[in-house]
């Protein structure tokens, strides 16, 4: 080894202690040692180490605590036992489960030493991948496609003016992100964000809720309330699922982006209020419109700027890099034994269709982290059994493009999107490269590249 990889041994091997250390620093490593686990995390908190050793030769102490420390240190683990220790079923389970490897004495230096270079290599792969991640941006935005560093643009491009903003998606593509996020790079950043879903209010409430009533005004209320509008005063007011906004309560709405002013129920006296509006919806509002179930002088009032977010279907190449983040995210939820996705996942959920968009892949990923046993997460942990995409009837020029694409944009990541390189790979000219990256949108830089990665 040319620099000394840093290599902590847990436990002792009694008497042949000193000799095991002074072989191992032979080989190049640097030893720390820790006589208990209290310790050992003690000793991983100060010091990153790049493999770990851990002796169950004198007591195995809490199991339990024993794999926890395996899996939160994010390296490979070896244990060193007696041959006798392996008739204990727990113990044989946990070093199936977690450990890279095992061995019981007669200790053999050098397969120690081959094994722990292996472990700390593979340390090495997962911090080179995980640098080589897009920059996580505020309010988790990450990403690669250029729909969406359009997406990031017009956010950035909106925010700076004071005008309503309409939003646009299909149903948990991450609408109320871009709101916060408009909010969080405008002027009014340091007052007040309120959302208010529209479609989840009784209709006898949304306009207590959204203007406020006086004490009295009507039975139950037993006290005055502020409504949304006026708490949201000098910030903005985001209204989610506008299109399911009652007639009469359009009417309000217009008024009040007309003349800023507005009256609490049983008021007499208008209150100023300077807000800005942004709203959304999943429901095609212009033919809500042409149907007159909106009012199209609201809709243009409302509709002054847009931002347009694309489903999650349209964002294949994202799926992976989201999937890994909602990974990292609700990493203290998971299964101890998990450590990733499998590639047959990561394939299957490039391929299927995402009617729930990133609200669905969510929810699919939480909920594979904490049932999956194994320590890859498969399509089953998912929930995306292959008869499931069969539902997904594409056309023999749809596979082929599809398949095309995901040739494309894997040889793109395992050459860290050198053109040459991934050309070569597939056998192609890089003139011919550039052609298909065009054709399928695919940018080769993928680290400036933003999209919203939450519902």
């Amino acid at each position: 080894m040319d620099n000394k990889a840093r290599l902590l041994m847990v436990g002792s091997l009694g008497n042949d202690q000193l000799a095991f250390v002074e072989r191992m620093q032979e080989k190049g490593w640097h030893i720390n040692t820790a006589d208990t686990l209290s310790q050992a995390v003690a000793r991983l908190n100060e010091t990153e180490h790049e493999a770990g050793i851990l002796c169950l030769h004198e007591s195995h102490e809490d199991l339990k605590q024993i794999e926890r420390l395996v899996i939160r240190s994010d390296m490979e683990w070896m244990a060193l036992l007696r041959e006798p220790e392996l008739d204990d079923p727990v113990l044989c389970k946990i070093l199936g489960s977690v450990f890279m490897a095992f061995q019981s004495e007669p200790i053999d230096i050098d397969q120690v030493d081959c094994l722990m270079q292996h472990a700390a290599a593979m340390k090495r792969l997962r911090t080179e991948e995980s640098t080589a991640k897009p920059q996580e941006a505020e309010f988790e935005m990450v990403g690669t496609v250029p729909a969406m560093q359009k997406v990031f643009d017009t956010i950035r491009r909106v925010a700076s003016v004071d005008a309503p903003v309409f939003i646009s998606g299909e149903s948990g593509t991450g609408k109320e992100l871009a709101a916060r996020a408009i909010h969080a790079r405008s002027t009014r950043a340091s007052a007040p964000f309120v959302a208010v879903n529209c479609g989840a209010l009784p209709s006898n409430l949304i306009q207590s809720e959204l203007f406020g009533h006086e004490k009295g005004a009507f039975t139950g209320a037993s006290q005055q309330k502020i409504g949304q509008i006026e708490a949201a005063a000098g910030g903005t007011l985001f209204l989610d699922e506008i299109g399911d906004l009652s007639l009469e309560l359009q009417v309000n709405l217009l008024r009040f982006l007309e003349e800023k002013t507005i009256q609490r129920i049983g008021a007499l006296d208008e209150i100023r209020v300077d807000v800005r509006i942004l709203s959304a919806t999943h429901v095609n509002l212009e033919k809500a419109v042409e149907e007159g179930r909106f009012r199209e002088d609201l809709y243009h009032r409302l509709n002054v700027l847009q931002v347009d977010i694309p489903p999650l279907r349209e964002r294949q190449e994202d799926i992976e890099i989201l999937a890994k983040f909602f990974f990292d995210k609700f990493i203290e939820e998971k299964s101890m034994k998990v450590r990733g996705f499998s590639q047959e996942a990561l394939a299957l959920m490039r391929q299927y269709h995402w009617p729930g968009n990133i609200r669905e892949l969510i929810n699919r990923v939480r909920r594979a982290m904490v049932m999956c046993e194994q320590r890859l997460i498969k399509p089953t942990d998912l929930g995306l059994e292959r008869r499931t995409l069969n539902r997904n009837v594409v056309t023999l020029e749809e596979a082929r493009n599809n398949a095309e694409k995901e040739a494309l944009i894997c040889a793109l990541r395992r050459n860290k999107h050198k053109v040459k390189k991934a050309a070569d790979e597939l056998g192609v000219s890089r003139v011919t490269l550039y052609r298909l990256m065009e054709k399928h949108q695919l940018t080769r830089n993928s680290d400036t590249s933003i999209s919203l990665s939450s519902a």
